[in-house]
């Protein structure tokens, strides 16, 4: 039996339980990212509690439209995405891909355009326009001619605005209230930390990029000055959240971001010391590294806000 059938036993039993290609299909939406996507989007909605008490109330909105958010906007992104890369080896969080079925493409497209059918329907416009601009996003990052996502810095833009701020200003659309400045400052500053994040995801799959002809931002900038700009708009990043904390509803506990900042960069100046000896699989296990960063961050950004 193919190895992307046996990896580990939810493949096993995944496989017997759809016949064909079918649990293919459910790979290609990458399910263990799903946390990660709805967390940043939960963590959008909120940080709007301190505006309103009205927010906890709106909790049912809330889960459909992270739901909507996470399987049919971003699953069906990412199936999109592995319907044009046709990855061989391992990408984030899907190791040992099974080949793209026939008919992924299309699978995500219904999936994409289902979500957007029902966020028009049932929340708020202003989600539905979020998720309407990062549909377009996603078209332009994965299909060509336009595949943003194999030209160094459109790539990087993409993912920024994509994942780092509309991805919690979809979340902040669901509680449905205007957007305060301290918050906005704060959304605008995961822009750059997720600028910070995405060459992390690129090195280890600097061979196969490079094979398939991709000029991703890591192989035009190489891995010692990916890592500085990593630095750079990490710096940015923090700049931005003290400055929005600063200006929120409990800004005395604007320090407590000064936790993951420190992990950041830890991480980042280890990495920048360390990245000629390290293998693919170290880049790997430093870019998930860094998604716990990211997650830390997330949290020290809430417990700033709310307590």
């Amino acid at each position: 039996m193919k190895r992307y059938r046996t990896v580990g036993w939810s493949r096993r039993i995944g496989y017997r339980l759809l016949p064909g290609d079918g649990y293919s299909y459910v790979l290609h939406l990458r399910p263990r990212e799903w946390p990660i996507v709805a967390a940043h989007t939960l963590f959008g909605f909120l940080l709007a509690i301190p505006e309103s008490p009205d927010v906890i109330g709106r909790w049912p909105e809330a889960l459909g439209g992270v739901l909507l958010f996470v399987v049919f906007l971003n699953g069906g992104t990412l199936a999109i995405n592995s319907a044009f890369d046709r990855d061989e080896g391992d990408v984030g969080y899907l190791d040992a891909p099974p080949p793209p079925p026939r008919h992924l493409f299309a699978f995500g497209t219904v999936l994409m355009a289902s979500g957007l059918l029902l966020a028009a329907l049932l929340l708020p416009a202003p989600f539905a326009i979020v998720y309407a601009a990062c549909v377009a996003m996603s078209l332009l990052y994965s299909v060509p001619p336009f595949r943003w996502k194999a030209v160094a810095g459109l790539d990087l833009v993409i993912n920024a605005a994509g994942f780092g701020t509309l991805t919690a200003l979809a979340g902040w659309t669901l509680a449905d209230l205007p957007l305060s400045t301290w918050a906005l400052t704060i959304l605008l500053a995961f822009g750059p930390l997720f600028a910070a994040l995405y060459p992390l995801t690129q090195l280890y799959q600097l061979d196969e990029d490079r094979a398939r002809g991709d000029r991703t931002l890591a192989l035009a900038l190489g891995m010692r000055t990916s890592l500085i700009f990593s630095l750079m708009m990490a710096a940015l990043a923090f700049v931005l959240l003290i400055a929005g904390l600063r200006a929120g509803p409990s800004g005395d506990l604007w320090p407590l971001i000064l936790v993951p900042a420190a992990l950041w960069f830890a991480l980042l100046f280890r990495w920048l010391a360390r990245y000629a000896v390290m293998s693919p699989s170290d880049h790997k296990r430093g870019m998930y590294h860094a998604l716990q960063a990211w997650a830390l961050t997330n949290a020290a950004v809430l417990a700033a806000v709310l307590l």
